[in-house]
């Protein structure tokens, strides 16, 4: 868990702006005729289409992407009852949440009443604001009425989050925690320690996923609810129980699971020796849970353990759950959150687990491999998937459960939906992904012997984008993947160093001495080369023994490309090459090039790079629109780096009139059709989304290319290398495993 001081927290939560949310147009509002239309008189008309038919206030207000989180500060975490403006940091704090993991906008409100009726009343007075409500942070037993009667009584999907959302993440958790185990949840024995809001939802889901009702023995602060007991409300007689026992220590002999919703420390080593063979313990009291996740994993080795602390393995965290579960409700117009929405979400993150983690969520949490097992049952808040995965899921469930009022009909278009709404429109490269997948090919890794390179090779195998061939020694490669507990069955590794290589290191020689012995090559000097990686890799491709050659991770780009030149060579129609990075931005796709190979073009480099640019752009079912930047607008500089940009743009447009380039032209005009065409209506680009950028000089394309990658968010894959005869791809020295894997698909889509 991370570690502050209490000053930390002040400070952050004051700032220079207190608060943590904000509320920001999101329509024009610069002139007169904007404020016209975004009031009065404008405003009347989407009230009169409202008044109308009641459906179009979805259409012209914020209310299906509009959430309230509403509470009245009786059950604050774990403070207890500090009243309704001092839960208001939780509340910001939730919509903050709800906000960046699923972009659905909150009004976070505070309601001063204790009594059911009155709250009750105040929500429902307020729910024509809301596409959804999340209750938050109100003790029981009243939170169970409330949430009772507003769910009859509304026709919008309302969650108590204290109770489902630990219910949902918990109960995925308990569904690979007895996989792991090799348990039945119609066997399993289960002690829930806590018979507040938040276990007795736990208990209910657990019992509609298949737990026998009889087998669950809970206790509140007075022991186990029993039957004898003549002080139980009627939420407690629901769980009591007539097994002879009467304290936790006797309830948790021989119990296959422990669940603490409970006080810190209640649960002692005695008797978690005491449960049955491989339990499972979910003690989920924070900030300290019911026993010590070290105490715990030492006084038993077969045990699986979840908290609700972020510093150990397992959080039952229920970010997880509240985002996605009102995105995919949001998203069907539901009339509720019912059991069957909670359950397939419950099933969603369950199965994500099992899934190939992706390297951004390892790096976020300083790992190397996570893989589905005892340490790993849930996913983690910051995996990217979960939008994707869970919301389409509850959607689904809306839908099939009949509460659902707009029903999504393309779900590849609603999962591209998502992905945008968080910035991470990947439909460009998922079509690359797709069109690698109809036709896979091999592909020689020459880096093996490095983690990422695997996990990358392990991603693209799986995933059937390619057949990786790895080049390093087999004994320390199969090390490495048995201590990363990866999965390359199959996989060719080749020691291209190895005795046995010998036959063909000498053929490769034979044919790179007659490439090169007419510029100064011997025949020794090329078998020596043959023991350099990236040459015996490249040749592989030249020989036609694999398909594509990807390397670069740690290996300086020049001592890269030099063997790919020297074996493979370059197109002879233009005798050139060069360096493109495909950035996907917030506004979509743009080819940046030359960023990598030539440092001082002159007219006819910037040509042949444009033509190979736009060749390339166009493999990707992409029309090029080409602008050739410099720090001049169309000759108002005649001088320097724009007068080469200037001729070859003169050049292209004799040579190459059906090409849509143009310049010289400035950055801001290039990416402003508005301000271009107003500036120079006479711009072969006219109003068009320019999509690739030929820049002057390398400095000024490396530059741009890492800004808009570094403070412009953008993700860059590349350098994608153009102008080789076969299917040649360096990677940036140190590339994530997503770097690789994005280059991979590329180069395999190249080959083919």
């Amino acid at each position: 868990m991370a570690k502050f001081t209490k000053e930390d927290a002040l400070r952050y939560h004051e700032g220079k702006r207190p608060g943590k949310i904000e509320v920001i147009p999101t329509k024009p509002h610069s002139t007169q005729l904007d404020l016209s239309l975004a009031y009065s008189p404008g405003v009347a008309e989407p009230c009169l289409e409202i008044e109308a038919d009641p459906n179009n206030v979805y259409k012209y207000t914020a209310k299906g992407n509009l959430v309230a989180v509403i509470s009245n500060g009786t059950a604050i975490l774990g403070l207890g009852d500090l009243g309704a403006e001092a839960g208001k940091p939780v509340m910001e704090g939730k919509g903050l949440l709800f906000k960046i993991f699923a972009d659905i906008d909150v009004f976070d409100i505070e309601v001063d009443s204790k009594n059911v009726d009155e709250f009750v009343k105040i929500v429902k007075g307020i729910a024509p604001t809301f596409g959804g409500i999340n209750l938050e942070d109100i003790k029981a037993p009243e939170c169970f009425e409330i949430e009772d009667r507003l769910k009859k009584e509304l026709d919008i999907p309302i969650m108590h989050d204290d109770q489902h959302g630990t219910a949902i993440i918990s109960a995925a958790g308990l569904l690979n925690a007895v996989d792991l185990q090799k348990k039945k949840l119609s066997d399993i024995k289960i002690v829930v320690n806590g018979a507040g809001a938040s276990a007795v939802a736990c208990t209910r889901l657990y019992i509609a996923l298949g737990v026998k009702k009889k087998n669950i023995i809970m206790l509140d602060s007075k022991g186990v609810i029993h039957k004898s007991r003549t002080d139980l409300s009627t939420i407690k007689k629901e769980f009591a129980t007539s097994v002879n026992v009467k304290t936790l220590e006797d309830a948790v002999e021989g119990a296959d699971m422990f669940l603490g919703l409970s006080v810190a420390n209640v649960l002692k080593p005695s008797m978690v020796n005491s449960m049955a063979d491989k339990p499972i313990v979910f003690a989920l009291a924070n900030p300290n849970p019911e026993i010590a996740y070290e105490l715990a994993m030492k006084t038993r080795k077969d045990l699986v353990m979840a908290t609700g602390r972020s510093d150990h393995p397992n959080q039952v965290n229920n970010v997880l759950g509240f985002p996605f579960i009102f995105r995919g409700a949001l998203d069907v117009k539901a009339t509720g959150i019912n059991e069957e929405m909670k359950i397939a979400a419950v099933k969603a993150l369950a199965a994500l687990a099992k899934e190939d983690v992706p390297d951004i969520v390892n790096t976020a949490y300083h790992e190397m491999n996570l893989t589905y097992g005892k340490d790993y049952i849930i996913p983690k808040p910051l995996d990217p998937r979960l939008l994707t995965v869970v919301a389409p899921a509850v959607a689904k469930a809306a839908m099939d459960s009949g509460v659902a009022k707009a029903p999504i009909h393309d779900w590849e278009a609603y999962k591209n939906q998502l992905e945008k709404r968080l910035g991470r429109d990947n439909k460009l490269l998922r079509a690359l992904t797709d069109k690698a997948k109809r036709n896979p090919k091999r592909v020689v890794f020459a880096e093996g012997a490095n983690f990422k390179v695997l996990k990358a090779a392990q991603t693209v195998l799986h995933e059937g984008i390619a057949i990786p061939i790895l080049l390093g020694n087999p004994d320390y490669i199969k090390k490495l993947i048995d201590e990363n507990d990866l999965d390359l069955d199959g996989v060719s590794i080749i020691n291209w160093r190895a005795a046995e290589e010998r036959v063909r290191r000498e053929e490769y020689a034979k044919i790179l001495f007659r490439k090169r012995n007419r510029k100064g090559l011997t025949y020794s000097e090329a078998v020596d080369k043959m023991t350099n990686r990236n040459y015996f890799g490249a040749m592989m491709v030249e020989t036609g023994e694999a398909d594509a050659f990807i390397s670069g991770s740690t290996s300086k780009y020049a001592d890269t490309i030099r063997p790919a030149i020297q074996t493979v060579g370059i197109k002879s129609d233009i005798n050139h090459i060069a360096g493109m990075y495909l950035l996907m931005t917030k506004q979509g796709p743009i080819f940046f090039s030359d960023t990598t190979v030539n440092p001082r073009p002159d007219a006819q480099t910037l040509v042949d790079t444009t033509l190979l640019t736009a060749e390339a752009v166009r493999k990707f079912n992409i029309e090029p629109v080409i602008a050739m930047v410099s720090y001049s607008n169309f000759g108002s500089i005649r001088e320097g780096s724009p007068v080469r940009v200037q001729q070859a743009v003169e050049q292209l447009h004799h040579e190459h009139p059906e090409l849509i380039v143009d310049g010289d032209i400035q950055m801001n005009f290039a990416l402003n059709p508005e301000l271009r065409t107003k500036m120079f209506p006479f711009s072969k680009l006219g109003w068009r989304k320019v999509n690739t950028i030929i820049f002057p000089n390398l400095s000024s394309g490396n530059i741009a290319y890492k800004m808009m990658q570094e403070i412009g968010g953008a993700e860059a894959i590349g350098p994608i290398l153009l102008g080789m005869n076969k299917s040649i791809h360096i990677v940036p020295l140190e590339s994530s495993v997503r770097e690789i894997v994005n280059m991979v698909t590329i180069a395999v889509v190249d080959a083919q």
